[in-house]
C-alpha cells in the first residue's frame, strides 16, 4: 500500500518543524515508518540548493530564478527521498512543500501561475499531498519568535522581509485554504503547543486513519 504525504505550511516561526516532529512522533508509536523530511531540501542536492536560497543569494535575480531554484530543489527531493518512501508504504511528513512556492514566489512574488503550475507538473506531477496543515499566527508573532530563535545569528533570506510583506503572506495561505478546504487545514497556532498537536492529531485520524496503515518492518526513517 502506497504510504501518505503530509505537510506543513505557513510563515516564519509558526512551528511547522515543532509540529512536524511530534507527529511523526506519534506515528512512529504506531508503527508506522515515517520519513520527516523538509524544503527545501530533503536529499543531498536540494540541500546544497537550499544554501544558495536561504542565504538570498539568489533573491537578486528575482522571484522567477528563485521559483526555478526551488522547483530544481523539490526535482530532487521528491525523486530521491518522497517518492521512494511513499512507494514502499512509508508516510512522509514534510516541512514546507508546494504550497511554499506558490504564496511565496507566485503570490507573493507575482510570478506567473502559468510558470507555477508548469513547474509543478515537472517536478511533482500527479503527486499532492493528502493533507497540508497550515499553522497561523499574526506576523508580528512569528517574527518575534523567529527572532528569539535565531538570537545574535542574522536573519535568513525570508525572516528578513518586512512586517507588511509577513502580513500579506499570511493572507495568501488563508486564501490558499479557501480554494482547497479538502486538503488544507488552518490552525490557529498561537494556542499552546499541546493544543495545537493534539488537533493535529485528531485531523490525521479522522482524515487518514494511521491505525489502520500497515506496519512496515523496514525501520523508520530520519
Amino acid at each position: 500500500m502506497r504510504g501518505r504525504l503530509i505537510t506543513f505550511e505557513g510563515g516564519e516561526a509558526t512551528g511547522k518543524s515543532t509540529h512536524s516532529a511530534l507527529l511523526s512522533g506519534r506515528l512512529k508509536a504506531l508503527g508506522i515508518d515515517v520519513i520527516l523530511t523538509r524544503e527545501p531540501g530533503g536529499s543531498t542536492g536540494a540541500e546544497a540548493i537550499r544554501h544558495v536560497l536561504m542565504s538570498g543569494a539568489a533573491k537578486p535575480l528575482g522571484a522567477e530564478a528563485e521559483a526555478l531554484l526551488f522547483a530544481a530543489a523539490r526535482d530532487d527531493h521528491v525523486r530521491s527521498t518522497i517518492e521512494p518512501a511513499l512507494a514502499r508504504g512509508a508516510w512522509v511528513i514534510c516541512d514546507r512543500f508546494i504550497d511554499s512556492t506558490r504564496v511565496y514566489q507566485g503570490a507573493l512574488g507575482h510570478v506567473d501561475p502559468k510558470l507555477i503550475r508548469a513547474l509543478e507538473r515537472v517536478t511533482i506531477g500527479d503527486l499532492k499531498p493528502d493533507l497540508t496543515f497550515i499553522l497561523d499566527v499574526p506576523a508580528e508573532v512569528g517574527l518575534a519568535r523567529a527572532s528569539k530563535r535565531r538570537g545574535e545569528a542574522a536573519a535568513d533570506r525570508f525572516e528578513a522581509e518586512s512586517l507588511a510583506t509577513h502580513q500579506e503572506l499570511r493572507e495568501a495561505y488563508r486564501l490558499l485554504v479557501v480554494a482547497e478546504p479538502g486538503r488544507c487545514i488552518m490552525i490557529d497556532a498561537t494556542e499552546p503547543k499541546t493544543v495545537v498537536a493534539d488537533l493535529i492529531w485528531k485531523t490525521v485520524n479522522e482524515r487518514l486513519s494511521p491505525a489502520t496503515a500497515p506496519v512496515l518492518l523496514t525501520g523508520a526513517g530520519t
